[in-house]
């Protein structure tokens, strides 16, 4: 066996999909078809009978088809340009990347929410309670059956592998070391997931506010209700943009996941035979950990001794390691 057959053996993938990304992207599919049906029918209906509330609930669900559209499309992405060895560690992460957009899109959604509402507070229009309290029950419905189609199962499963290098300066040996292994954590979660429940949600909850300010207007005479609950939603939206736009770009700006960080320094030092110089992880998809770490420790401590140390730490799906004998 030549070198290239024997290296072979060593070489490996970096593909850090979640376990339930195909899954995933189905029952995002179903909601982009179910939302557009519902756009598209709230537009046409909305031309032929003159109803502005109809073309206004209906344009107002394009910007939700819309990131819901982006949502998927990174799914079919990941899954097409999983191999591909452009990608360093993999497409794990377009997702959060999706996430981040959506997210971008849901804020601007809110501003305009508030903007539209603190508009009509001041200029009061005419509101056809009947008709537009009938378009947000319709709407309700169908976020009900979105978020259904999209509350599944959220499991997170990394499957990963752990190469160290063993470099001792004074007599200059070098051991590769390779080995799968398998953990069932949940970490950070899919953010493109959670983006599109979150784009569910939000609409849910315009029509849930919609429906409480129009049966009020009609019954109680409150027209200044409709305004108001718009800018109560619209800062409840605004809060979930926030937060997504937080998890999501903590991940694309690779931060460092403290909990495990500290979980590998106690597990590498607690022995007393062995310290980390240097340390970096960061995830490079849902639930799957990369870590690269260097460690100085007692000559007869080997890397098989602290890769086993590092053994049963979940979410370890790429771990780099160099030793450093004293």
């Amino acid at each position: 066996m030549n070198l290239s057959q024997q290296a072979a053996q060593f070489t490996h993938e970096h593909q850090f999909l979640g376990a339930d990304h195909d899954d995933n992207a189905r029952r995002t599919l179903w909601v982009v078809v179910l939302t557009v049906v519902m756009m598209v029918g709230e537009i046409v209906a909305g031309y032929f009978t003159g109803s502005m509330a109809l073309l206004a609930d209906g344009l107002h669900m394009a910007t939700h088809a819309g990131a819901l559209g982006i949502a998927a499309a990174a799914y079919g992405f990941a899954r097409r340009n999983a191999g591909n060895r452009r990608f360093s560690f993999g497409t794990g992460k377009v997702g959060d990347l999706a996430g981040f957009a959506s997210a971008i899109i849901l804020g601007l959604v809110a501003l305009g929410i508030a903007g539209e509402s603190l508009l009509r507070l001041f200029q009061p229009t005419t509101v056809a309670f009947a008709e537009a309290t009938l378009i947000a029950v319709v709407g309700l419905l169908v976020n009900i059956l979105s978020a259904w189609l999209l509350g599944g199962g959220h499991g997170h499963h990394a499957h990963g592998h752990a190469h160290g290098h063993h470099h001792d300066h004074e007599h200059h040996e070098h051991h590769e070391h390779h080995e799968h292994h398998e953990h069932h954590e949940h970490h950070r979660g899919d953010n493109n997931m959670h983006s599109a429940y979150v784009h569910v949600l939000a609409d849910a909850l315009t029509s849930v506010l919609a429906i409480v300010a129009l049966l009020a207007g009609r019954y109680l005479g409150w027209v200044w209700l409709d305004p108001v609950m718009g800018m109560v939603g619209a800062l409840v939206i605004a809060r979930w943009s926030y937060a997504l736009i937080k998890s999501s770009a903590a991940v694309l700006l690779d931060t460092s996941d403290e909990r495990l960080a500290e979980q590998i320094r106690r597990s590498v030092e607690a022995p007393g035979d062995a310290s980390i110089v240097d340390l970096h992880v960061w995830q490079v998809g849902p639930g799957a950990q990369a870590v690269i770490v260097s460690v100085v420790a007692q000559a007869s401590l080997s890397v098989e001794a602290v890769r086993g140390r590092l053994a049963a730490l979940p979410g370890l799906a790429h771990l780099t390691l160099e030793l450093r004998s004293l």
